[in-house]
């Protein structure tokens, strides 16, 4: 597994970003598309339907844009992580302290509430009060799944050695892997 600041071994154009609820996959992953030149696709937007349902097309809407030649989206939603692995060609798992997450779910929670953002298909961040009567609150989720990302970026680097893989353990090491190997074009590549 690669660190923040060792050279990738080929340009990827098929990234997924591993990580818990509220570890910044969605914003690395719009970066590394930027960086790339590749679309991003936010699986949330695709998965949540009006009222926090599923969308019915969510899976196949994945398989259409994973088909694509490059993207980034984040691994996520077990239905299609098994389908998301088979196409990457470069995992980045964000391997942040839970105090990190949890600061920044939380944050981004209150932000979204106090705001009232709209999100995926309308909807709307249930009230605060909510986190101590759902179990499945986001703060609450993000508390309770924090360390499940290192047994299934475990299980595929076992599964698929030719995949290349990235830890990055903090924020400073997210920027500078985005700032020095991702920006980098490896020797010999486009």
């Amino acid at each position: 597994m690669l660190g923040p600041d060792d050279p990738l071994p080929a340009r990827p154009y098929r990234v997924l970003v591993a990580g818990g609820s509220g570890s910044g996959k969605t914003t690395l992953a719009r970066q590394v598309g930027t960086v790339l030149g590749v679309p991003h696709l936010e699986l949330d937007a695709l998965f949540h339907g009006p009222g926090w349902t599923r969308r019915p097309s969510f899976e196949a809407e994945v398989e259409a844009f994973t088909a694509g030649p490059g993207w980034t989206c984040e691994w996520q939603y077990d239905d299609v992580r098994p389908l998301l692995a088979a196409r990457a060609d470069l995992l980045v798992w964000l391997d942040l302290p839970r105090g990190t997450v949890m600061r920044q779910v939380i944050r981004r929670t209150v932000r979204r509430r106090v705001r009232h953002e709209a999100l995926f298909n309308d909807n709307h961040e249930p009230p605060l009060r909510t986190i101590l009567r759902d179990p499945e609150h986001i703060v609450r989720w993000a508390w309770r799944t924090h360390g499940q990302s290192a047994g299934r970026v475990a299980q595929v680097v076992a599964a698929r050695p030719d995949l290349v893989a990235v830890r990055l353990t903090s924020r400073g090491a997210v920027d500078r892997w985005v700032a020095g190997p991702l920006a980098t074009r490896p020797a010999g590549g486009p």
